[in-house]
This record gives structure tokens, sequence and C-alpha cells, in this order.
């Protein structure tokens, strides 16, 4: 058991890609994986159930010495993360924090986008809270004029398929991709809002006008974690700084490690845990 890691949280392999950009801006750090991948998908999931399953994961990860936990998802950060910012950490546990993926890529938009119109891919429980929109809204200081969305139910298990580079995966990437232009002719920058989706970014480059700007959130959420430290030194200090990463995941560890090379282009021995 590793002393005191940067716990990571997603509902299945997608928080790998952020985990992926964790590691590469923060060697030096100790990290712990967890996949819910017993009950994944979170999308399709209601808000209390989504809540539950995260709030699970979250005091799991307490126990297991996390001072700071990343839910490196986005549906459990659209549907569990105020809550337990606001409601549950205070009485159960304040002097650690739990942080998610939505509020760093909207700051980054609000940083970057040069005319406020906005688009945003997403599962479709990500889309359905309205947690984009209403993020925007809230942190862009007014930057961000309109945004719209488009839901991609079939993007996910066609990843966790291995089927990136397949005929089908091209056809649901391109209908998708139509569908959000045609929603706003005048975007000029696109969120990825899953965790998934960077695997499908060659595939997405295709369809997407060149001057659309597109944004992957696991560089982001690292840039924003090392800002997060140097302005939190009383988080950083608590954080044990070995190098090390464990994985562990609700499922079977064999089928865990083999999907998980796919996503960090390197082999990984995981633990099966219960929660």
């Amino acid at each position: 058991m590793i002393d005191s890691p940067i716990g990571v949280f997603d509902s299945g392999y997608g928080g790998l890609t952020v985990l992926k950009e964790l590691v590469k801006k923060l060697p030096q750090y100790d990290f712990l994986y967890l996949g819910d991948n017993a009950r994944t998908p979170y999308g399709t999931r209601s808000f209390r159930v989504v809540y539950d399953y995260t709030w699970q994961a979250v005091k799991y990860l307490f126990s297991q010495n996390c001072p700071l936990v990343i839910i490196a998802c986005n549906t459990a950060s659209a549907k569990a993360l105020r809550n337990i910012q606001q409601l549950d950490l205070p009485k159960i546990a304040p002097g650690r924090r739990v942080l998610g993926v939505i509020r760093p890529s909207v700051e980054k938009v609000a940083e970057i986008t040069r005319n406020g119109h906005v688009g945003v891919l997403g599962t479709p429980g990500t889309v359905l809270s309205e947690s984009y929109p209403i993020e925007l809204e809230k942190w862009s200081e007014g930057k961000v004029k309109s945004t719209v969305q488009e839901a991609c139910p079939l993007w996910v298990p066609l990843v966790e398929n291995n089927e990136i580079d397949s005929e089908g995966t091209e056809y649901f990437v391109r209908k998708n991709i139509n569908n959000i232009l045609k929603k706003d002719k005048k975007l000029d920058t696109l969120i990825l809002g899953c965790t998934h989706y960077p695997l499908l970014i060659h595939q997405i480059r295709k369809f997407v006008p060149k001057k659309i700007q597109i944004l992957e959130q696991g560089q982001i959420v690292a840039e924003k974690l090392v800002d997060y430290l140097k302005r939190h030194p009383e988080m950083e200090q608590k954080l044990s700084k070995t190098g090390k990463i464990e994985f562990q995941t609700t499922e079977s560890a064999d089928n865990f490690n083999e999907k998980a090379a796919l996503f960090l282009g390197q082999k990984v021995e995981a633990e099966t845990i219960h929660l």
C-alpha cells in the first residue's frame, strides 16, 4: 500500500487517459487508480445511483490514505461532485479534497475561445445533466455566449471493444460531429467531454474543421492540478512522492489489465477490490 497517493477514480477505463497526463506532469507523485468496471457504464444511470457509486469509491480511496481524489469521469463529475464537495466532505472528511474534470475544462475554454461558441461531445448522462452549459455560464466570465451539446452513446463501447479504427467507428464519429456542427455554424471550440474520447482523436480530427480547437481533458486536468498544488501547499505536503502507481478495479483484474494497456500504452497489474 502506497503511503499517501493521489486517488484517481473513474467508472471504467477512460480515466486512464487523465492518469497518463497526470503522471507526465507529476512523475514524482504516487497515484492509486480505481476503476469501478463492475458497474460501468455510469452514463445511463440516474443521478442518485451515480452519486451513491461515486461516494462509495471516494470513501474507499480515503480509506487507502488518499488525501486528494480526482474524479476522472465526466458523468460522476456532473452528477456527484457538487454534493460530495458541499455536503459530504465538510461533515466526514474536512481535511480531504475531491476535484473533478468539468471545471478545469470550463476554465480552459474561457481562456482560448475566440468567439464564445462552444460545443460539447459527451455521454448521454453528461449531456442530460446540463453540467457543461451551466458551468460555462457560471465560470467563463461572460466569454462563452453559446453552448451546444451532442450525446455520443456508442463512442465508449466502440473504444472499449478496441474498434477505434473500424469503419463503424468512423461512421458514428462522422455522424455525431456533423450533428453538432449543424447545431451551431459558428463553433470555434469543441470539448471532448468524456475521458474515453482522446483515443478517437485521429477519427475526430478527420471531420472537425481545422479552425475549431479541440480540448482533450487529460492535459487540461494535469495542468490545473499542478497549479492547484502550488496554490495549496498544505495539501501538496500530505502527498507521498516515490513515483509509484497502483491500479485497482471492481471487476476481473485480468480483464482490466488487458484493456488498460490500450489506454495507457503500457502493461499494468491491477488488483480486484470490492466497494
